[in-house]
Formats: structure tokens, sequence, C-alpha cells
């Protein structure tokens, strides 16, 4: 089942753009747009939300309050904050009411669809979970949010193909190789190699042996 999210943001243009780049996440889909928090309000009451796209500096109030009025309500929908507010006050507050990521403008499409899937990532790990959990459960639920946390792309390696690569591999129904994904992002299978190994260095994918053909192995990638 999708995601459904609803992004809550004043400016049109930078509304617009949220959506689209909602619709271009594979798991994700868009439940609404708000402009205001009363907007945000009346759409959350009205149709189901699991995420929130939510920007601090909206017309009729800040966007932490209308996040405590959201909790006070009974609504414990998730929350990403999407917003250019950079004051560590504003930060500790949205940590504080439960904001499982903060990602400030200006940001580019790749870093954008990296924080949806981070949030996936952590939904997939507990989503499913029903009773109790262990430890090294939650460690990785909440691991997921932070995946590449302070890596930095290798010299030579462009991260919007990095983020091509994953996409393709994480869109496959099964594990691919590299000549596969090769075809399915326009690179070349050295290239695709490449982007693969380095998404597994990091956790991101897991590689095993595929048998079956003559002569030696060829290596196949899956989403972790």
């Amino acid at each position: 089942m999708s995601v459904r999210v609803l992004v809550v943001e004043d400016e049109e243009l930078a509304a617009e753009a949220h959506a689209t780049y909602v619709r271009r996440v594979p798991g994700f889909e868009l439940a609404g747009v708000a402009r205001s928090a009363a907007d945000a309000a009346r759409l959350l009451a009205a149709r189901p939300v699991d995420l929130v796209l939510l920007d601090m500096n909206l017309p009729d109030g800040h966007g932490l309050v209308l996040l405590r009025r959201l909790r006070a309500a009974g609504h414990d929908v998730d929350v990403i904050a999407v917003t250019s507010a950079r004051e560590a006050e504003v930060v500790r507050s949205a940590v504080a009411q439960g904001v499982v990521l903060y990602l400030l403008k200006p940001f580019t499409f790749a870093s954008f669809a990296e924080k949806l899937r981070q949030y996936a990532e952590y939904r997939a790990r507990l989503g499913g979970e029903d009773g109790q959990v262990a430890q090294d459960e939650v460690d990785r639920a909440f691991g997921a949010l932070r995946p590449a946390g302070g890596q930095v792309t290798p010299k030579g390696m462009s991260p919007e193909t990095l983020e091509q690569v994953l996409e393709a591999v994480r869109a496959a129904e099964q594990a691919v190789s590299a000549t596969e994904v090769a075809e399915r992002t326009g690179v070349s299978r050295v290239t695709a190699r490449r982007y693969l190994e380095q998404l597994t260095e990091r956790g991101l994918l897991a590689r095993a042996a595929r048998y079956g053909g003559s002569g030696r192995p060829e290596l196949e990638y899956r989403r972790v």
C-alpha cells in the first residue's frame, strides 16, 4: 500500500513542486495539498493521511502550533518538516513533537526523495509489528531514518546517478544485475556496477551471486 502524503506549504510554486516530487517517488501517493494550517486540519479530518510534509511558516500560524493542535486532537500522523526554518529552537521543538525528519530548503529532488525513502524504510521495519519488538528491531527501524548520514559521494560519482541507480533497484520486483540496471538507467554496465557497489557499501543494497547460466555466476542486487 502506498504512503499517503499531505503537503502543507503556503507558497504556490513550492507546493506544486513538492506535490510533483511526491508523485515521482515510488511507493508514495499525494493525498492533498494544504496552503494553510486551517486547510491542513480540514484535510486531515476528511481523508486518511500517513505522512505530512510540513512547512513551518504558514500564513495563519506556525507549523509547530499546528502540530501541537493535531497531537491534542489525537492525530498520530507522521511528520517530515520541509522548511527554511533553521533556528535551533525550532528544530528541537520539532523533534520533541515527533517530527521524524527535517529537510531544509532549498533542496534537490534527490535529497527530497532520499528523505521519503528513509521514512518508507522506517515505516516498513515497524509497520508490520503487531506485538513487542526486540532492541535490534528498534535500532534498525530508527537507523533507517539516517542510512546515509555523513556519507560523501566519492569523487567522480554523481549523487543524481547514485539516486537513479538506487531507484531502479528499489522499483524492481526482484533482484537485478548490473546489466539490467544499466538498461533501465541508460548508463554503461561498468558504471552501473560501480554505483551498485557503492550503494552496497552504504548498506542500502544487498549483493548475492546469481546462478543458473553457463560460466561464472553474475552478481545481483536487491533492496535491503
